[in-house]
């Protein structure tokens, strides 16, 4: 090999070696991604609204509030009361409208509240009634006294908690320190609705 030559490949070998043994550029293309924050979850402020809520039904069947019922009740809330039958918001607003149900004392108990996420908990307790009474449509009269454990579902739609859904069953066998008339007098088909707005107006089914 000439000298010539030589100094070509020499030359080729030395900017190849040049090239591999350079650090790596820093990559500039790639898009920053953030790293993922937890959500913020007012939960002691949601449970105080839930409960606020759920605290004042009393007063709105008492007073006859549909507006309030109006107000929290979502349009496709779905009830499920004790009697296995279904209703809805339009139900609620003529159950406390007609204003059938009376009683001595209406009282929450029992009230939790578990927060699922900032848009969405769940609230659980009883309602105990004491005196009540229930107008039918055919005009008979029945005793509603007794308690009953509800479940009610809350998710929050533009920026207002709206009732979604709610059950309620009464309570057959009270706990200890419960007074005999806790029991529902009630029969199952006389049973009060299981949302809050009128959880205590029993099925109009004979």
């Amino acid at each position: 090999m000439n000298r010539k030559a030589f100094l070509a490949v020499f030359s080729l070998v030395f900017l190849m070696c040049m090239t591999s043994c350079q650090p790596a550029a820093p990559e500039t293309n790639r898009s920053a991604v953030p790293a993922s924050t937890p959500e913020t979850v007012d939960t002691a402020g949601i449970q105080a609204e839930i409960l606020r809520i759920e605290n004042d039904w009393p007063r709105v069947i008492r007073e006859k509030d549909v507006a309030a019922v109006r107000r929290v009740n979502a349009d496709d809330v779905v009830v499920v009361y004790p009697d296995g039958s279904t209703g809805g918001k339009a139900q609620d607003i003529a159950d406390i409208e007609s204003g059938a149900m009376t009683a001595e004392s209406m009282e929450m108990a029992d009230l939790k509240v578990n927060v699922i996420d900032k848009d969405a908990a769940v609230a659980t307790g009883r309602v105990i009634i004491k005196n009540g009474k229930f107008k039918m449509p055919d005009g008979k009269t029945i005793d509603i006294s007794g308690q009953y454990r509800f479940v009610d579902t809350f998710a929050r739609r533009n920026n207002e908690w709206k009732l979604v859904a709610g059950a309620s069953v009464p309570v057959r066998q009270p706990g200890p320190g419960a007074s005999p008339a806790a029991s529902p007098k009630a029969s199952p088909a006389a049973s009060p609705k299981a949302s809050p707005a009128a959880r205590v107006s029993p099925s109009p089914t004979p």
